[in-house]
């Protein structure tokens, strides 16, 4: 499937339709899907549904040649990310932190990274997130997606992970908690 058929199909889900993609997805059962594919989509039109811009995933050429496959970036109001997706069945170990850290610094710096990992990360992963210094990466796990989209709460989850991030300097900010 091309990239503008995800896009037209994605378009035509709703939230309950999103809640039931997501279902398939945690069971390893999205098969109108390519592997990685749904869970990039599903986090952007989440997003899109609760008013934000969104760019679906694209690739960066310089010259003839890929360099960078974004999975896509959200604009809200004045914050401005571009994200990465991980479905798979182990924890987010530290190379999809690096990577995305790496596709930052090409970037103005009031963007920041977001990582959402269908398996959560491992502790290592986190540690490198937490540390990098000038390129913010905040985490979602498996279970805080599941919350964000059960209560349509995607875009002022992202708020709050930021602005906690602001004001502790965490980035494994817990969106149930406070939300």
């Amino acid at each position: 499937m091309s990239a503008e058929e995800y896009e037209k199909k994605i378009a035509s889900y709703n939230r309950n339709d999103l809640i039931t993609l997501w279902d398939a997805i945690k069971e390893n059962n999205a098969p109108d899907w390519q592997a990685g594919k749904a869970l990039e989509y599903l986090v952007l039109r989440a997003f899109q549904l609760e008013g934000a811009e969104v760019r679906w995933p694209y690739s960066v050429h310089y010259g003839k040649q890929e360099i960078e496959q974004i999975d896509g970036v959200i604009y809200l109001d004045y914050l401005i990310c571009v994200i990465e997706c991980k479905d798979q069945k182990e924890p987010v170990s530290v190379e999809p932190i690096a990577k995305l850290r790496n596709q930052l610094t090409r970037r103005p710096s009031s963007v920041f990274g977001v990582l959402f990992s269908r398996s959560g990360f491992t502790d290592p992963a986190i540690t490198l997130a937490q540390f990098i210094s000038t390129q913010t990466i905040l985490i979602w796990n498996g279970d805080e997606i599941s919350y964000a989209l059960e209560k349509g709460y995607m875009k002022e989850g992202l708020i709050r992970k930021y602005r906690h991030h602001v004001e502790y300097g965490f980035i494994d900010y817990d969106i149930r908690v406070g939300g």
